[in-house]
Parts: structure tokens; sequence; C-alpha cells
């Protein structure tokens, strides 16, 4: 048989377009606000465990954001510890600097902050209630992507993952300063995701049901069977499941999808 003199190479071959991208976030900064508990603290230890350099932000309560940091570091993750209300606009421009200077450019953002969420009828609201839901699922949002902004548009890669939650989709009662803010802050998400595609920065939304954390430890036990009872899937939702759905959208498996809003929470939101 006549040898042609051609060679095969043996490096690995170019994914094709079919193929699914090799997971990895090595290489990418991630600011995600409010991550030294509950669900921000699993996703910032999701997104650890992916290889992403994490800048963990609190605002309150230094010894449990000191404690939560020092796990992080002792599971061999690498990122940081910044202090500093999401809500202000001069510390919203100082921690991004911070991180940018220890960290690197940040190339994802997931805002997660939030403050207490009381459940009262419209007549025991003020508006100043109102204004401090806005001021967190609508300002603060708006602040941070307009200071992260600039470097993603440079580079034309970025991921803005908003946490919103089911509460807007189910139109749960004596909530309403928390569902209106939530749903502006699910509109916002959509207008800035059709704005920013052509830079390929995506714009998501995570809306998580009801899942138990350090807040939650002195719910009333009636009023936790009677949400787990409606649940679908038959099971509490644990942070982890929230942080699965973020360390995706942060990928660059998640390249083509923006504009969504995912329900993390069994089903409950189905129909």
């Amino acid at each position: 048989m006549k040898k042609t003199g051609r060679t095969v190479s043996r490096s690995s071959p170019k994914p094709l377009d079919c193929e699914p991208r090799p997971f990895t976030l090595v290489g990418r900064t991630v600011l995600i606000t409010g991550s030294s508990k509950g669900l921000g603290k699993a996703m910032a230890f999701a997104l650890g465990a992916a290889g992403a350099k994490v800048a963990i932000n609190y605002a309150n309560g230094k010894e449990t954001a000191e404690a939560t940091f020092a796990e992080f570091q002792e599971r061999g993750y690498e990122g940081g510890l910044f202090r500093a209300d999401v809500t202000n606009e001069k510390q919203v421009q100082k921690l991004c600097a911070e991180v940018t200077k220890k960290l690197g450019p940040i190339d994802i953002l997931v805002a997660n902050a939030t403050p207490a969420q009381p459940q009262k009828p419209i007549e025991q609201y003020d508006w100043a209630f109102y204004q401090q839901m806005l001021d967190f699922f609508v300002k603060s949002p708006y602040l941070l992507t307009r200071a992260v902004l600039p470097q993603m548009k440079a580079r034309r890669w970025g991921r803005i993952i908003n946490i919103g939650s089911e509460v807007f989709r189910r139109g749960v009662p004596n909530f309403s300063a928390y569902v209106a803010a939530k749903g502006a802050q699910a509109g916002w998400t959509r207008s800035m995701a059709t704005e920013l595609a052509p830079w390929q920065i995506t714009v998501n939304i995570v809306s998580p049901g009801w899942i138990p954390v350090e807040r939650h430890e002195n719910d009333p036990k009636a009023q936790k069977d009677g949400y787990k009872a409606m649940i679908p899937m038959q099971r509490w939702g644990v942070p982890g499941d929230v942080g699965g759905v973020i360390t995706f959208l942060a990928g660059d498996g998640a390249a083509f999808v923006t504009g969504q809003d995912i329900a993390v929470n069994g089903g409950m939101t189905v129909t």
C-alpha cells in the first residue's frame, strides 16, 4: 500500500460547534455581593471550586465574614474578602477598584446582597421600606454593572447574574415591597440583556424558592411545613442547588443564554 507521507497530529482536536465546551472558570474573577453567608456563601464556594478567583463581599458581620473566608481558603480556593455597602455609589466604585487591583478585572458579577424581608400587609409598610428594597434590587445592580462594564466591553466577555426570587412569579401576599422590587429587577435584567448582547455580555436572573439558610432558623415550623408540602419535587432546596446554576451561567457553556429568569424551586412555578 502506498504511503501518503501524511502525519496525524496527536494534539487535542478543536471542539466542534456541536460539542460541549470544556468547563472551567480558571482565570476568571468573580464578585459576589452579600456572600459571607446563606445562598451567597454557597455561590462563592461553588465558583471557587470551579477555579475562579472569588471576591467575597459583606457589609456587616465582620466575624462571620472572616470565618467564611477562612473556610474558603482552607478548601484551597483563591479570592479575597471585601467590605462594602453595595447600595452606596462611592463604596461600590471603591469595591470594584480594590477587587480589580487584588484579583484582576471582574469577569463575572453576581448581585446577591439583600436586606431583611419582613412580611406585612401594605398598611404596615412605609415608603422608606419600599425604597430600601429598590436600593438593594435595582440601584445596587445598576451601580455595580456600571462599574464593571468598561472592562467587560473592552474584553467583549462578561457575565452579570442577578439573584431574584420566585415571589414575583407567585405574587406572594403581604410581601408587596419585596415583590415589587424583585419584579423591577427582573425587568431591568431583560433590558440589560438586549443592550449588552452585542458585546457578548450575558445578563440573567436566577430566582430561588424558599431555601432555608441561617436567617430562616426561627421561622415558624407550620409555615415551613406548609411550603414544603407544595414543592413538586417533595424536598427542600439546598444552597448548592443555586450554586450549581450560578456556576453554569458563569461559564462559556452559557455563552448563548441571556435575558433568562431561571427558577430554582423544585417546580413551584411550572404553571
